[in-house]
């Protein structure tokens, strides 16, 4: 587990960066945290991690939005619309998921049980009483799952 402390977004950007320069092909990440804490800001930081110039915003009316001009692809999914996890398939999910890019899943919990074990989860999450900017971010290896 990797815990980040950013204090703006600034800093939210350059750990999504960070995370970006080292990402590897077939990684997935499942990105939590709740509206406003900047899933989409950590996001564009890693899209330039991945060398990737075009404006990144998040996907959520078309749920995926393809970015390939990076050193890897980005497949950048917002699935915070979708009601059951079996209406990935109409996206082609398994094709990017067991893909040659990346993966970079906001709203995830939504989909967690079709989710690879090898995941990875960040989680995104203010601390108002250090400040409306503060936010802890952690990295952990694999999916919690409920039982």
């Amino acid at each position: 587990m990797k815990h980040f402390e950013s204090n703006s977004a600034e800093d939210t950007y350059n750990i999504g960066k960070e995370l970006g320069e080292k990402a590897e092909a077939g990684q997935v990440f499942a990105l939590d945290g709740d509206l406003g804490t900047g899933k989409t800001v950590f996001t564009k930081g890693f899209a330039e991690g991945l060398g990737i110039k075009e404006p990144v915003n998040s996907p959520t009316f078309t749920i995926l939005q393809i970015y390939e001009d990076g050193r890897l692809p980005l497949y950048h999914f917002d699935v915070y619309r979708i009601e059951e996890p079996e209406e990935m398939d109409e996206v082609g999910f398994d094709d990017y998921i067991y893909g040659s890019g990346v993966c970079m899943i906001e709203w995830a919990d939504q989909i967690r049980e079709i989710l690879p074990e090898k995941t990875r989860t960040i989680t995104i999450r203010k601390d108002l009483s250090k400040g409306t900017d503060y936010r802890d971010i952690t990295i952990t290896d694999g999916l919690e799952r409920e039982e």
